[in-house]
């Protein structure tokens, strides 16, 4: 019974703020406990990455509404950020230069004797023997 209303605190706090040793602290048990709940209970697990999810979710929520302020107030990094992130002109780019050069070799005895060899298998005779 005890478990069971602490696993649903520790839940609570992880949605509210989802950093594990937070919610460990605020839940008032040892981030071990928390492991060892995670590994022994599937049901635990699979609500401590919902309860997760629900938490970035709100993080970033607030995150984005902070800086939707910050634009209202023309705050250039926040704008500037902003334009990188939703706007094609204004995003980062990657250029990437360089130039491919190929130089064919003569073939060795032995590489010439293999290709003859290969070539005898599949039943065909190149007309010029020599490459």
């Amino acid at each position: 019974m005890k478990k069971a209303k602490e696993k649903k605190i520790f839940l609570e706090k992880l949605r509210e703020t989802p950093i594990t040793q937070f919610a460990c602290r605020k839940a008032n048990i040892p981030r071990s406990t928390f492991y060892r709940w995670k590994k022994e209970d599937a049901k635990f697990a699979k609500a401590v990455a919902e309860a997760m999810a629900e938490g970035e979710g709100l993080i970033s929520d607030l995150s984005e509404s902070q800086l939707v302020s910050l634009i209202k107030d023309r705050n250039f990094q926040a704008i500037h950020l902003w334009l990188r992130q939703h706007h094609p002109t204004y995003a980062e780019k990657l250029k990437i230069e360089g130039k491919i050069t190929s130089e064919e070799l003569p073939l060795t005895k032995k590489e010439l004797a293999l290709r003859r060899a290969a070539l005898n298998l599949a039943r065909y005779k190149p007309h010029d023997e020599s490459k």
